[in-house]
């Protein structure tokens, strides 16, 4: 909603003028590029050409070029394919005169050699096994400096991750000839890589079995990433580690203390907190416009399928290892974020898909353009760690006031379990007192001192009361940083207290009646986040027992709610941040008359509840956030 001009206003109404708080839209807006209704542009990479033409590979197995995809003319772009047949590629990159992409099992060269804007040269540059897994997708090619090509190789999905065919698990450099070198494993879902504005590579990780939360690595020659499966391959020729599945302690300690005893084992050098940021970590992109899409030049953005959204993240190096704060930056999205590039003229293209993954944004593709308005948001433009805390610098000046009262910020660390579970609750939350702010001259730069610090952990940094010198809040109040090192240093002289606290996790219990069920029901799921049973009926105050087997790839609850409360309660889930693993995504409403607990993949559990006596259509949803769009089915409850 656009804001009335404060002079009409006061007129209209003969009220008082009050200004709209800034959104998302007013820094950052997002342009739909029109595609063709017969062309499904489910996005899965993309690339520009020398000449300004968008090349993009969609997981439909063509390359398709688009002529002015910026939208600068005043017609809508051209669209021209230029490849098809391909094994869903989920990359695409531009290299010396022809365009790259990873196939299930292959890296191939598409070259249009006669100018036609139609590829007539499919070449092999190199080539794996597959088994044949549905879940063996391949990412790439990130081409480097010296002309190498990067590729990772998703793992198989048996109930858990699985290499199952050679490399699964394992990011591949490639030279233009074809020759392969192992650089690194431990990837479990590598959507997405990228490098930083000094070319250091790093991978987006995605929740599953060994990763606790999503997360961005750095990663070099020799790294084990978390995930255990492809150890299996390291007894190859070429292969830089040594270690083997066996060798990976499943105790559930937190990533970060194991590494202390496995050398090769790098953590995270920033998580992306479930659910609070996101659920599906993808494309990672550094700015490099100089300035043309706002003030965070050489910082990273990073994409989030599930949640239609992009995050940035500042990175630091402390004592040569990468750590750095993740930052909410631009939401609203169409559909699934996947794929993220520059434009000529400085804007970002968001190439985006949801069809099998399921994504907040509802069309099932879209490619759209986001640009800076030219205004600058009130931000934390950064966060580093100090000896006792952390600097926090800001877009714009504060109001010195509002910036200096601690009362304005509130501080937890949390770290999660490293297990062959799939996924992690927060763990070992403690809240953090924090014992000044002590703002600069220039009231750019804000320092906060703690009552102690916490390697390894997370850290969540809430701002909400800070406010601009217009008086306007932050634009995003909550920053998360992982601090895989404390830096050396003097300490702010200030008398210190210790009052953390730390938050015990428990389960929600479920009350049953005594007596035997009246009725029982049994439902599954479907692919594209589905129930495979969206209908029931019971009679009112029937003792049911519902049956809910989770045999799909990822987490899920059933939850059963009044129908005209359902948006209300998967929203209340959505807004659980740090809990909601701990409450199993449940709210504590009303409107909730049952619910499973959080269900792993290949879990079942059976809840038995009293239907209700008032008949009528009654709700069962999937409330971990980012499923309830779609993860939905009525009970009728009928008369006796």
């Amino acid at each position: 909603m656009k804001k009335l001009s404060c002079i009409l206003l006061p007129l209209i109404l003969s009220l008082p003028c009050m200004a709209q708080t800034p959104e998302e839209s007013d820094y950052y807006r997002i342009i739909d590029v029109p595609i063709p209704q017969d062309i499904l542009l489910e996005v899965g990479g993309m690339s520009f050409t020398p000449d300004g033409r968008l090349g993009v590979a969609t997981r439909r197995g063509e390359v398709w070029l688009i002529d002015d995809p910026v939208l600068s003319g005043t017609s809508a772009p051209h669209y021209q394919r230029f490849a098809y047949g391909l094994h869903e590629p989920l990359g695409l990159a531009w290299y010396d005169g022809s365009f790259y992409t990873s196939q299930r099992s292959e890296l191939t060269r598409l070259t249009d050699t006669n100018g036609d804007a139609i590829a007539d040269q499919y070449q092999t540059v190199y080539s794996w096994p597959l088994e044949g897994n549905y879940h063996e997708y391949s990412y790439g090619p990130l081409i480097q400096k010296d002309g190498s090509m990067i590729v990772m190789l998703n793992l198989g999905w048996i109930g858990y991750g699985a290499s199952q065919s050679k490399w699964r698990g394992w990011t591949l450099s490639i030279a233009p000839n074809g020759k392969m070198t192992p650089l690194a494993t431990g990837m479990r879902s590598p959507a997405g890589m990228g490098t930083n504005v000094d070319g250091d590579l790093f991978y987006a990780e995605n929740q599953g079995d060994w990763i606790g939360s999503g997360y961005i690595t750095h990663v070099e020659t020799g790294d084990f990433v978390g995930n255990p499966a492809g150890l299996r391959w390291t007894g190859e020729t070429g292969s830089p580690l040594s270690l083997k599945p066996e060798d990976i302690p499943d105790t559930g300690q937190p990533l970060f203390e194991v590494a202390k005893e496995i050398d090769a084992l790098k953590p995270p050098a920033v998580w992306f907190p479930h659910t609070i940021l996101g659920i599906s970590t993808s494309d990672i992109v550094p700015d490099t416009t100089g300035g043309r899409f706002g003030p965070f030049t050489g910082q990273l953005f990073v994409g989030d399928q599930g949640y239609s959204k992009i995050t940035r993240v500042f990175l630091e190096e402390v004592d040569g290892v990468y750590q750095g704060v993740a930052i909410p930056f631009r939401e609203g999205f169409a559909s699934g974020v996947l794929r993220m590039t520059w434009d000529p003229e400085g804007g970002m293209m968001v190439g985006q898909t949801s069809r099998g993954w399921g994504a907040t944004g509802k069309a099932p593709y879209a490619l759209q353009r986001l640009v800076w308005t030219g205004k600058i948001p009130f931000e934390m433009y950064s966060v580093r760690v100090m000896p006792d805390g952390f600097l926090i610098t800001l877009t714009k000046p504060s109001d010195p006031s509002s910036a200096a009262n601690v009362a304005n910020y509130a501080v937890e660390s949390f770290t999660y379990k490293y297990h062959s579970n799939y996924g992690s609750p927060p763990i070992y939350i403690m809240e953090h007192r924090v014992k000044a702010a002590v703002v600069s001259e220039d009231s750019l730069e804000i320092r906060l001192v703690l009552d102690g610090l916490r390697e390894g952990y997370i850290y969540s940094i809430r701002a909400e009361g800070v406010l601009s010198m217009d008086q306007n809040p932050l634009l995003h109040t909550t920053a998360f940083y992982t601090m895989n090192r404390i830096p050396a240093g003097a300490s702010l002289q200030i008398e210190s207290r210790s009052d953390a606290v730390t938050v015990p996790s428990g389960d929600i219990g479920i009350e049953s009646p005594d007596r035997e069920p009246d009725v029982h029901l049994s439902v599954g799921t479907l692919p594209n986040l589905q129930f495979s049973q969206t209908e029931f009926s019971v009679p009112s105050r029937s003792t049911v027992a519902l049956t809910f087997n989770n045999d799909d790839d990822m987490l899920h609850n059933l939850v059963v709610v009044r129908s005209d409360a359902t948006d209300e309660v998967a929203m209340a889930a959505l807004q659980l941040g740090l809990i909601g693993h701990e409450m199993q995504y449940v709210p504590t409403l009303d409107a909730v008359i049952a619910h499973t607990g959080l269900l792993e993949p290949g879990v079942s559990e059976t809840i038995i509840f009293r239907a209700p006596g008032e008949t009528g259509e009654y709700a069962f949803v999937c409330t971990f956030p980012g499923h309830a769009a779609t993860m939905r089915g009525i009970i009728q409850v009928l008369a006796n």
